[in-house]
């Protein structure tokens, strides 16, 4: 779904946690890669591989998913699925490793390096998706407490969230830490009595937040959208201090709130200039918000990632015939 500047990005108990390993796994190899076996093919160029790589969470998997399987059943593209976090994505970018991230979270910094300077990625265009990262709670918090819901009352309800993890602080609940996020920065320039503490997975943040829809019990996390658990609890989100251009520049002086992301791919430059068939399908993908939740909603409730590309796709084919075209 990030760091300072730019923020890092969004990543629940035991068994929730367990599930989430096992669906990434699923979707996106054992251990760190998983070859897809390429079958038939459209196109007249050979594709080739492609290797995807597979940041942990699941709207990510989900756009990954239907580019592999429209690269695998549509082109007849060997697809190499490569499990990475959002920073070590790009290094691959140089090495040789990644030609394909399917959703970027801004990362302005990783594409001044590999874009603008070394010149071995560019920027292939939208995804369609919209991203907004942000504060939230459960709905029956902001149904209690409606003014927890403007960020200046914050303080007055630091207690409620206080935890054996933050030190009598209130907590902020952030998920993983390779996710983009400015919260530390927030807290202490907002002058927040409050501390952050990671989940450590998308997975735990999700369960810990319909525990505390379930149990009634406080919680303010980090969270963001597009994201297909607003469908099974429909969290609301606090107002900071409004975004403005630049506000966010300085890592460590952000006080305002995350900006919307217009998400988007990123290629390796070898990758684009290779007349693959899969590149031109990556620069075509797009789709909206509710693709995304549809395929990620599918992909939680017990499908493969392959099975839940394979359903939209097969209910999507204008929209295929447009990325191929």
């Amino acid at each position: 779904m990030k760091k300072a500047g730019l923020l890092l990005k969004r990543t629940l108990p035991v068994m929730a946690g367990a599930a989430a390993a096992a669906l990434l796994l699923a979707g996106c190899g054992s251990a760190s890669v998983n070859q897809v076996n390429a079958a038939g093919g459209t196109s007249a160029t050979p594709c080739g591989t492609v290797n995807v790589a597979m940041n942990a969470w699941v709207g990510y998997t989900a756009n990954a998913a239907v580019y592999s399987y429209v690269a695998k059943n549509k082109l007849g593209c060997t697809v190499v699925q490569k499990d990475l976090n959002e920073q070590i994505s790009w290094q691959g970018f140089a090495s040789g490793e990644v030609d394909v991230v399917m959703e970027n979270w801004g990362h302005a910094d990783l594409a001044k390096q590999y874009i603008t300077d070394q010149k071995v990625a560019v920027d292939d265009g939208p995804t369609g998706n919209e991203g907004h990262i942000g504060w939230y709670v459960p709905p029956w918090m902001a149904e209690k407490y409606p003014d927890i819901l403007d960020g200046k009352n914050l303080n007055k309800y630091a207690s409620l969230f206080a935890t054996s993890e933050s030190g009598g602080k209130g907590q902020v609940l952030d998920g993983d830490p390779a996710f983009v996020t400015n919260d530390e920065a927030l807290v202490k320039n907002l002058n927040l009595d409050y501390k952050v503490v990671f989940s450590g997975s998308e997975a735990a943040l999700i369960q810990s937040f319909r525990t505390a829809q379930q149990n009634k019990t406080p919680l303010l996390g980090y969270f963001y959208e597009p994201q297909w658990f607003l469908s099974e609890v429909p969290l609301k989100k606090v107002n900071l201090p409004a975004w403005t251009p630049g506000c966010d520049t300085d890592a460590e002086k952000v006080a305002c709130d995350y900006p919307t992301y217009k998400l988007n791919k990123v290629v390796s430059k070898k990758f684009q200039d290779s007349g693959s068939p899969a590149a031109k399908l990556a620069k075509n993908f797009q789709w909206t918000n509710a693709d995304q939740n549809s395929v990620a909603t599918d992909i939680q409730g017990g499908m493969t990632p392959e099975a839940a590309a394979k359903k939209w796709v097969d209910a999507h084919q204008d929209a295929v015939k447009t990325w191929l075209s």
